[in-house]
């Protein structure tokens, strides 16, 4: 299997690639350019001169004067050493002939029969023109040698791919360093990926030097890593607080049987240990029910029922299940309002069962919950609120954490407390696509729900 480029060699190449074809087409009409200029050059010329010829030649009104216009054509006509120029009557005769002195040279060098190669490796551009004189057609013919511009124009060539070719190399080079210099940023995210462990999740990638283009990858990247190191402190939190809610149970199930394993024990004693033992396990149990819920709810397990829910009926419900523990209090409950969503009713009912025994547990004697139920456009709210102790602005955000408890001994008083209630609470309602918010002041503490209005 042939090994992939890396993106490295890849910009690099296509740099050069970019790089040589703008040259290669700069140097293509700069080649291009310089041939016709000449082209140009040398057909002037032999325009000038044949134009010139004809004017000596129109002035002529008899073949016998041709001779007195000699000295003039030869002025116009010779001493060019790139010019060879010829004058021929109707007849064929050759009135007058000039070969030009580079011409005349090179066949004096190499001898008269190396004269027809040389005339023939040579470059010429030809021009020729008919003439009347004294009524009878004269062909003027002119020949530019223009073998040095075409040597100039390969050698030009030869120059020009030879350069093409060291600035390839070139850029190619510098596109490399470019390249993994613009690429360093991509490293350092790699590197940073490749370092990542439990340990190393405070790492983030600075993004001062990021190119812009870049700047989205890596503000994603580091919002990955703290949602990873957020997502990691709560499980090791959660963690610490199972292992300190189970130690304690399990730490009295183990002391009493060894307090009753120490002697022989009557009947009675072995039954109310047993009996003790069981509440301990059952605590246990409703615990392990609970963190099992959340789990599911954390991935997306739970699929609540559709069914019509009456708010009003269903905290009526939980009301009278409520009524003798606040009638040993002389708590009151005072509900008002109604609205119909579409939900789950078991889950509902362990969701504000929770906020229920919540309220009955910090509410003082004599005092007054409040059960207001709302229908808006934005959907049904339903708002629990009890009189007693201000929450602390710093433990609202996280009264819905597991295990999590305002007071710092982690104890409330009630063994069964293990708090994971709130958390439960805000899972089923986020599962019925709805909100739960807590506002506390001035003694007053209210838990809203929001259900918003069922999409199909």
């Amino acid at each position: 299997m042939i090994k992939q480029l890396s993106l490295t060699a890849r910009l690099s190449l296509m740099f050069m690639l970019a790089v040589t074809g703008v040259l290669g087409a700069a140097g293509f009409f700069f080649y291009q350019l310089s041939q016709h200029h000449f082209d140009e050059l040398d057909r002037h010329a032999l325009e000038d001169k044949l134009q010139a010829s004809r004017e000596l030649l129109k002035g002529l009104d008899d073949m016998a004067q041709f001779d007195a216009l000699r000295p003039q054509l030869q002025a116009l006509l010779g001493g060019h050493s790139d010019l060879a120029a010829r004058i021929v009557d109707a007849k064929g005769q050759v009135l007058f002939a000039e070969t030009g002195t580079t011409h005349a040279a090179s066949e004096h060098r190499h001898g008269a029969n190396n004269a027809k190669a040389q005339r023939e490796a040579r470059r010429w551009h030809r021009r020729a023109g008919v003439v009347e004189v004294a009524g009878r057609p004269v062909s003027v013919e002119l020949a530019l040698d223009v073998t040095t511009h075409k040597v100039f124009l390969q050698s030009l060539a030869r120059w020009l791919w030879g350069a093409l070719a060291v600035c390839a190399l070139i850029s190619g080079v510098l596109g490399w360093l470019v390249t993994r210099r613009g690429l360093r940023p991509l490293r350092e995210v790699t590197q940073v990926a490749a370092s990542v462990s439990a340990r190393s999740l405070t790492e983030r990638i600075p993004t001062e030097s990021t190119p812009a283009e870049l700047q989205q990858l890596v503000l994603a990247f580091n919002a990955m890593l703290a949602r990873l190191e957020d997502a990691f402190v709560r499980l090791s939190n959660f963690s610490a607080d199972i292992a300190h809610e189970l130690r304690t149970p399990l730490s009295n199930l183990m002391t009493h049987t060894e307090v009753v394993l120490s002697r022989a024990r009557s009947r009675e004693d072995y039954q109310e240990t047993l009996y003790s033992n069981l509440d301990e396990l059952r605590r246990m149990a409703r615990m392990i029910d609970d963190m099992l819920f959340l789990a599911k709810a954390d991935n997306g397990l739970i699929v609540p029922e559709s069914q019509p829910i009456e708010l009003h009926a269903l905290c009526e419900q939980l009301q009278e299940f409520y009524q003798l523990t606040a009638d040993e209090r002389g708590i009151r409950f005072a509900l008002s309002g109604d609205a119909h969503i579409q939900g789950d009713p078991a889950m509902l009912r362990r969701a504000l069962s929770n906020l229920f025994s919540n309220a009955l547990r910090y509410t003082p004697g004599g005092g007054t919950i409040r059960l207001d139920i709302e229908a808006g456009e934005q959907g049904a709210l339903l708002r629990v609120g009890n009189p007693g102790a201000t929450i602390a602005e710093q433990h609202i955000p996280r009264l819905f954490d597991r295990f999590y408890r305002v007071d710092p001994a982690r104890r409330e008083g009630n063994p069964n407390n293990a708090g994971l209630g709130l958390a439960i609470t805000r899972s089923i309602v986020e599962a019925h696509q709805g909100e739960i918010h807590c506002i506390s002041q001035d003694g007053w503490t209210s838990f809203d729900l929001l259900f918003r209005p069922h999409r199909t």
